[in-house]
């Protein structure tokens, strides 16, 4: 019993960090497997990896891996193209290119659904919750795609497409898969500039030489994101939501394609630059202050009064509901994992409790709470997204000079725009 209790007592401790598993085939049947240098990185900064099985079924038992205090996700085959072809940007190449990209990547296309359902639905809670969100690799894609974002089908083919001089990047090798490198510059002012900042040259810049291991990548990044590094074709290699990065605060969402895990020299388990573990540092910092700022909240330390279960559930519901409004509302775009009715208890909380104050309102605005009129908000971003099509048809049928000239026209009206707003909202 001594053993259970303490064995019991750790897991109330220890902050969890979740972790799907990949699929693949040995002696003839299916097994699950995470690589140890993500496990190994999340224990030696002071958490706990759960791996959660990609099995058939999971992704209706989330729940039952709560608490959930982080989430990391790496690694993988292509994501289902159906969750963000629907971009009128999504893909330019034809039935006979993707034919031959998926004989020169086949086990790269070998699309896994469940994989993709379980990830999705964890990055999006994550997204719900302010949950800490580590992805790499494909997990950068997974968060980019759960924001709105869409990616290339085939990196290199589609950036060739688009004109640019891709010959001296090259994103994988099949033959030399930890020993591949190319170069990313970094920018000023982020997150991983600051990690890297011993690899700075003489005049400031910063170009570090990555590993990476992928034929897609983020082709439009969602507007949460900020980019924090570029290959030399243009590709985004790392971006983060600077409005959830706080690591001492518990926030931390970032993606990141190349795979700082793995950038370690011949033969040794030294990494190439002393930067290469720190976003996984950093990352479990910002779980371990997550932890405890739950473990603060379910201890009620300021004596406000408890809700019976039925209340609590009730307010579970509500603040879902208004994380949805406000993930809804940062990315544009809808969401095939949540229904108009998870709008609902937020419209119905905002309809019974007019009597909030004027700041309360303004920041229910601010956050995207449009749940009040949620069904009209959802038509209005289809009506959007149609006019915004129309819009992509006409400019391109515009010359540089006259596109030049609506940009400028453009900008100043945003800026009057903001100022007009701005004496509004303060005289509110």
């Amino acid at each position: 019993m001594a053993v259970s209790s303490h064995t019991n007592d750790l897991s109330l401790v220890l902050p969890r960090v979740l972790i799907v598993s990949r699929r693949t085939v040995r002696k003839n049947k299916f097994v699950d497997f995470v690589g140890e240098y993500h496990l190994d990185l999340i224990v030696d900064y002071g958490a706990v990896p759960v791996i959660v099985p990609r099995v058939a079924g999971i992704h209706t038992l989330l729940d039952s891996f709560e608490p959930i205090h982080g989430v990391l996700l790496c690694e993988g085959e292509d994501i289902d193209p159906s969750h963000y072809s629907l971009d009128p940007e999504f893909s330019s190449l034809s039935e006979e290119e993707l034919n031959e990209i998926r004989r020169m990547h086949t086990s790269d296309t070998a699309i896994d659904r469940e994989k993709d359902s379980i990830e999705l639905r964890l990055a999006r809670r994550c997204l719900e919750r302010n949950i800490p969100y580590l992805g790499i690799c494909r997990g950068s894609q997974v968060l980019n795609v759960a924001c709105g974002g869409n990616l290339y089908q085939d990196v290199e083919r589609e950036l060739a497409k688009h004109g640019a001089d891709n010959s001296s990047v090259k994103h994988m090798d099949y033959d030399n898969y930890d020993g591949h490198r190319h170069p990313v510059t970094v920018l000023r002012d982020t997150p991983l500039h600051a990690w890297f900042k011993d690899s700075l040259d003489e005049q400031g810049n910063m170009e570090l030489m990555v590993n990476s291991y992928h034929h897609q990548g983020v082709k439009r990044l969602a507007e949460r994101f900020v980019p924090m590094a570029f290959s030399a074709d243009g590709l985004v290699e790392g971006f983060y939501d600077p409005d959830a990065y706080n690591p001492d605060e518990g926030k931390f969402i970032m993606g990141l394609q190349f795979h700082p895990e793995r950038m370690r020299k011949n033969g040794s388990e030294e990494f190439d630059y002393p930067g290469c573990p720190s976003a996984y540092q950093e990352f479990a910092k910002a779980v371990i202050a997550y932890q405890k700022k739950v473990n603060n909240t379910m201890g009620n330390p300021h004596g406000a009064p408890k809700l019976d279960k039925e209340m609590e559930m009730k307010r579970r519901i509500i603040v879902r509901s208004f994380s949805i409004a406000k993930n809804l509302y940062d990315s544009r775009v809808t969401s095939p994992l949540f229904k108009e009715d998870d709008l609902e208890a937020g419209a119905e909380f905002l309809e019974s409790n007019t009597a909030m104050s004027l700041q309360q309102e303004k920041r229910l605005k601010q956050m995207g709470a449009t749940v009040r009129n949620a069904s009209s908000y959802l038509q209005r971003l289809k009506m959007n997204e149609e006019r915004e099509m129309v819009a992509r048809g006409i400019m391109g049928k515009m010359s540089p000079e006259q596109l030049s000239e609506l940009l400028s026209f453009y900008h100043i009206m945003g800026n009057i725009c903001s100022e007009v707003l701005d004496k509004k909202l303060s005289a509110c």
